[in-house]
């Protein structure tokens, strides 16, 4: 129950987009069409499920205090946590390869649509930002991590699904003046739904 909670509050009210403003590089210059920003944010949440899970493996086995106790009694004081930065994108730049050529292998328009955007999800920070957010508040499982992870992964595919919705509607129905078409007019739109998910502040879980 405390991990489904957990789900939970990572898609509404920690939500990446909204709450934390990560990712926002690649969330403003892909939100133009619906499918495209689909995609995207469908790589996205899986790299936020594998790569939080896999960080949080790897600060309590190796690079916690102490977590190298298991490889000897010598290695009880080793602390290694000054290495997480480096080695938490090490992993995700890794992962973020297999998700690119899986892609590219089993759709290539997608591929094609989503461009250098795809690559720079190894430099998204709403992925590092999850491992970093897992280390900080010291998550206890894989399942926790997992959890976490997933959720802030849909959350941020539910915004930039939106925001991509509302900007097609928006290009066709609506004369926006020219000084805020475009980025101008999509900061708007993202400030006025981050608003209305501060709503979800009041649930209780």
């Amino acid at each position: 129950m405390e991990n489904l909670n957990l789900f939970i509050r990572s898609i509404f009210i920690d939500n990446m987009i909204f709450a934390y403003f990560l990712g926002m590089c690649s969330f403003i210059a892909v939100s133009k069409n619906v499918a495209t920003a689909f995609g995207l944010g469908v790589a996205v949440t899986f790299m936020l499920a594998i790569t939080v899970p896999a960080n949080y493996l790897i600060t309590t086995y190796v690079l916690g205090p102490g977590a190298l106790v298991w490889a000897g009694p010598e290695f009880a004081d080793v602390d290694l946590s000054f290495l997480s930065l480096i080695v938490f994108i090490a992993v995700i730049a890794s992962l973020t390869q297999l998700v690119e050529m899986v892609v590219e292998k089993y759709s290539p328009s997608l591929y094609a649509s989503l461009g250098i955007f795809l690559p720079l999800i190894a430099v998204n920070c709403a992925i590092l930002g999850g491992s970093l957010f897992m280390q900080q508040r010291g998550f206890d499982s894989v399942a926790t991590s997992f959890c976490a992870g997933s959720g802030w992964g849909i959350g941020w595919l539910l915004a930039i699904t939106a925001v991509a919705a509302v900007r097609e509607r928006v290009a066709a129905y609506s004369n926006v003046p020219a000084p805020l078409r475009g980025v101008g007019i999509t900061f708007i739109i993202t400030a006025l739904m981050g608003i209305a998910f501060m709503s979800f502040l009041g649930i209780k879980i």
